[in-house]
């Protein structure tokens, strides 16, 4: 994913540093000079990068702290701030109502996906209540409307446009009115992809805003768009009021520090990301949880969350009692296995997780976990409801193992792997027992409120709680952001 290796980097700084004997003047240089070296190698702009360490040294100073204090703990805490500021300008942008017409204008780069975006903000808005339309204003690009009419037709969407009309003023002021009269609350309009280079575009840009007036303008920016993406960004800010960013391509492999760059220009910040080509990759963006996931420290309200939206609301109190007895049995795992594939990329759930970040899934292996979870599915389709039911390893004899393999067609050896990681997962399982009598009935994320260190410690795997410190790390990051939703940001949960 998109600023993985960046995060990897800073948590390595940070790791480095706390393997120091003592933690003095040296050993913090050396940790921010190996932090900057990694935000510079990621396109994040030189005056970003140099205000960012300079405002940690004043915050950090060590001659000050007393010797009780947890010197590691203090300077991992400045550097997230420092990173939750670049990405927070520190206002909110304007949210649209539902049952009022909200005019809302996508501006951006050519080829930073934007056409594609404006559908998915219409379609994220249209399952939450929204009546959504979509207007296609942009005339410059061939082709434009086309796509426009396909992805709005897909989704179900009205949409507006002119295979004839080259004025994209025009087109625009009719569309909104359309929309308008047909009570519409949420009228999108999408203009041409242009560069800072281009006036006569620019040009096209405020004479369509003037005359629309929208309630919203969105940037939209290509993550892996570089050091260009500061100048390109403070150009479009200049020339109509940006309100809000969503940063797209944030599926690939890019650097993807001009994306930490294009917040700081237009001083407006990031509402969603666009995670892949589909409708449904694309996620609401929450500053803390991010820069959390970016430094390898989890989500946790972010991994319940997904649960939540797989997880069907009838079948979650029934979870939440098997939890709370620590019974887990096979079709217990199969069941979990279909949530986990529906909750999107493996890597990208992985980074929820504390201690684990997307750099650990490289590139192309995902496909291969996600095969592996299908043949293992497909040999629990070849066992009998006894088995699946049983909670008694020593039932699983030779023979029967023999009998799934056949039944499944695959190897005798991967039957026994599958055993092997049902024997892992059951133990993990049988640690969190007692923890589902503290959720609310049917609510999954009161479960992730009410965990206190000492069980979320025991629901973690070991290597995850070696890397955020063991149970001294934990407590710390628990009691540092004070109130539950807070510490949620901070520290991410979960078995695997």
């Amino acid at each position: 994913m998109v600023l993985a290796q960046l995060g990897g980097s800073i948590s390595r700084a940070i790791q480095h540093m706390s393997n120091a004997t003592v933690i003095d003047e040296k050993a913090l240089t050396d940790c921010l000079n190996e932090i900057t070296r990694a935000l510079l190698q990621s396109d994040v702009q030189f005056s970003l990068v140099r205000k960012m360490q300079t405002n940690i040294k004043n915050i950090v100073n060590l001659d000050d702290l007393a010797a009780g204090h947890n010197k590691r703990r203090i300077i991992q805490q400045a550097i997230f701030n420092e990173l939750c500021d670049i990405l927070d300008p520190g206002k909110p942008s304007f949210t649209p109502k539902k049952g009022k017409a909200s005019v809302v204008m996508f501006v951006g780069l050519q080829g930073s996906g934007k056409t594609t975006t404006c559908t998915k903000y219409a379609h994220y808005h249209q399952k939450k209540g929204w009546k959504p339309a979509l207007v296609c204003a942009d005339t410059f690009r061939a082709g434009a409307f086309d796509q426009l009419k396909q992805n709005a037709t897909k989704a179900k969407i009205p949409f507006y446009g002119s295979y004839t009309e080259s004025d994209p003023v025009k087109i625009a002021v009719e569309g909104v009115e359309r929309f308008k009269n047909e009570n519409c609350d949420l009228i999108i309009v999408d203009t041409s992809g242009r560069h800072k280079q281009e006036a006569a575009l620019f040009e096209e840009m405020r004479q369509v805003s003037v005359a629309t007036r929208p309630d919203l303008v969105i940037f939209v920016m290509d993550s892996s768009i570089g050091q260009a993406a500061y100048d390109q960004a403070l150009a479009f800010k200049q020339s109509v009021a940006v309100g809000a960013v969503i940063i797209t391509k944030m599926d690939g492999h890019a650097k993807g520090g001009g994306a930490l760059s294009a917040v700081a220009a237009t001083k407006s910040p990031v509402i969603f990301i666009g995670t892949g080509e589909h409708m449904d990759e694309f996620e609401v963006f929450d500053v803390k949880p991010f820069v959390s996931r970016l430094l390898g420290m989890g989500d946790l309200s972010g991994f319940m969350d997904k649960i939540q939206e797989v997880v069907p609301m009838d079948q979650q109190p029934e979870l939440l009692q098997k939890l709370s007895e620590g019974t887990f049995t096979l079709r217990i795992m199969y069941e979990q296995f279909q949530n986990l594939l529906k909750m999107g990329p493996i890597g990208q759930v992985l980074s929820m997780l504390p201690g684990a970040s997307a750099e650990l899934m490289p590139k192309g292996s995902e496909k291969e976990g996600q095969a592996k979870i299908k043949r293992y599915m497909t040999m629990m389709d070849s066992m009998t409801n006894q088995e699946l039911d049983s909670t008694n390893p020593k039932l699983m004899n030779e023979s029967r193992i023999m009998r799934i393999a056949r039944g499944s067609g695959r190897p005798v050896k991967e039957v026994e792997g599958l055993f092997e990681e049902y024997k892992r997962i059951a133990k993990a399982w049988s640690n969190m027992k007692g923890l589902g009598k503290m959720a609310k009935k049917g609510d999954m994320s009161s479960l992730a409120r009410n965990m206190n260190a000492q069980q979320m410690s025991k629901a973690l795997p070991p290597q995850m709680l070696k890397q955020i410190g063991g149970m001294g790390g934990l407590q710390n990051l628990m009691k540092q952001m004070g109130s539950a939703k807070d510490m949620m940001g901070m520290v991410g949960g979960g078995g695997k």
